[in-house]
């Protein structure tokens, strides 16, 4: 019955996603991070839910006739492109090719179009909200899904994720440690104090969530999410007292194994997990300053790893290059490391030029908030990344291009209000929430400008 259910309300959706393109980018982003096929056990779960949407999306957006341009003219968006195809190029000369690359190949190509894809939908703040809201709330429904459930089971370990981008239990954390942030700011742009509680309902559990997958990762950028939250309040030294008892009491309940896992983060040499990482970072560094330019090819680190080992079992069973940065240097070369750091720093940036415009202008805003979130969120993913193999993760992709819309969004927000000043209170005191519900809005260009912005 679940996957009847589930299957007659996609294939429902399919003409929306035809004649819509940014319904069906909603949908496409709905399947990707809530998995909603994970949750069915029949014939449901084995389709390509996520690639039928996409076919319709795209056929929808090449034959519409009031066609808008793929991707914002953005100095961003070309270097996704160039990225890509640099990556091409390398999986071109690399020695050995096979299925499994190309394969590989291709999702990337697909994670880097659908991020062009979203800088050019998002036009509005109300569309970007709504995108927002479906991330938040299809990564905050694991969150709470699986927190109530290590309550009941009295902390039991989450060995893996529902699926998809979020099988690795590793993955499964990083996401859930970038959710909190999401969940949290949108919390507080919302009017309405039953949808304000329901977000921050989710923020608790869905930390939880990160300490029952166990992941020493995980707990670093849920750490690194919530002291960028502190920091970034208006409370600054309330926010720390707060962030520390909350610290304290959450160690206080912990399950003696997790605090003994956590305790290897202070000796990683003397622990084999961790120690197995500084090995594979040096082999992965070896590799990079032997092929410069393009690397040893996308997905062959674990092939040339025993060219660079001493001993088969050095890194421990599964061999990768246990940190996304090493990883994109050995395999894709120097370049596309410095073109991944680009766009690393440029959207932090964009946060920060963003979120300092808008302090001042307002005393609180759903801009100062946004920023505050992409930030976070952007921050728990850097942390986790240096332990994860996940160069290619398709939410720090699809994080980056809502980023590169927030900062046209913002700048045109603020430069329209520049034009026709508001009457403000004392001190300028200025408050910008978000409007009740989800009105439709037009589709009208924003400026070309705001590189940054």
């Amino acid at each position: 019955m679940r996957d009847i259910i589930v299957s007659l309300i996609i294939v429902g959706l399919f003409p929306a996603c035809f004649r819509r393109p940014f319904v069906g980018l909603c949908v496409f982003t709905w399947l990707a991070y809530m998995r909603v096929q994970d949750l069915t056990w029949g014939f449901a779960k084995g389709q390509r839910w996520s690639y039928y949407v996409a076919i319709l999306m795209m056929a929808g957006y090449f034959l519409g006739r009031n066609r808008k341009r793929f991707f914002r003219p953005d100095p961003r968006c070309y270097l996704m492109i160039a990225l890509c195809l640099w990556v091409g190029v390398g999986v071109a000369l690399s020695t050995g090719s096979h299925g499994k690359q190309v394969n590989s190949y291709l999702e990337f190509v697909k994670i880097i179009m659908i991020a062009l894809f979203t800088t050019g939908m998002v036009l509005n703040r109300d569309q970007l909200r709504i995108i927002l809201w479906i991330i938040a709330l299809s990564l905050g429904f694991y969150g709470v899904k699986t927190g109530v459930g290590g309550i009941v089971s009295g902390g039991a370990p989450v060995i893996r994720g529902p699926g998809g981008l979020l099988a690795d239990n590793n993955d499964f954390s990083m996401a859930m440690a970038m959710a909190v942030p999401m969940l949290f700011e949108l919390g507080w742009t919302e009017r309405r104090p039953e949808l304000r509680k329901a977000f921050w309902f989710a923020v608790p559990l869905t930390v939880l969530t990160v300490g029952l997958t166990r992941s020493r990762g995980g707990f670093l950028s849920v750490v690194a999410a919530i002291g960028t939250l502190v920091w970034r309040s208006r409370n600054r030294l309330m926010g720390i007292m707060i962030g520390l008892l909350i610290a304290l009491a959450a160690f206080a309940v912990a399950p003696k194994d997790y605090k003994e896992r956590l305790a290897t983060l202070k000796n990683p040499t003397e622990e084999g997990s961790a120690n197995s990482r500084l090995v594979a970072w040096g082999i992965a560094t070896e590799m990079a300053l032997d092929n410069p330019y393009f690397g040893v090819g996308l997905t062959k680190f674990r092939q040339h790893y025993h060219d660079y080992s001493d001993s088969p079992d050095r890194a421990g069973k599964k061999i990768v290059a246990h940190s996304s940065y090493f990883q994109i240097w050995a395999e894709c070369g120097t370049v596309a490391l410095v073109m991944y750091g680009i766009l690393v720093i440029s959207a932090l940036w964009t946060c920060w030029k963003v979120r300092r415009m808008a302090r001042a202008r307002y005393f609180s805003s759903w801009i100062i908030n946004y920023a505050t979130m992409f930030e976070a969120s952007l921050f728990a993913f850097l942390v986790g990344a240096t332990f994860l193999n996940r160069a290619h993760f398709d939410l720090f992709y699809h994080w980056v291009s809502l980023i590169i819309a927030f900062g046209y969004i913002a700048y045109d927000e603020m430069k329209n209000e520049s034009a026709h000043p508001v009457q403000t209170g004392a001190r300028g005191a200025v408050e910008r929430l978000e409007r009740p519900g989800f009105p439709r809005t037009g589709q009208a260009r924003l400026p070309d400008r705001a590189w940054g912005a």
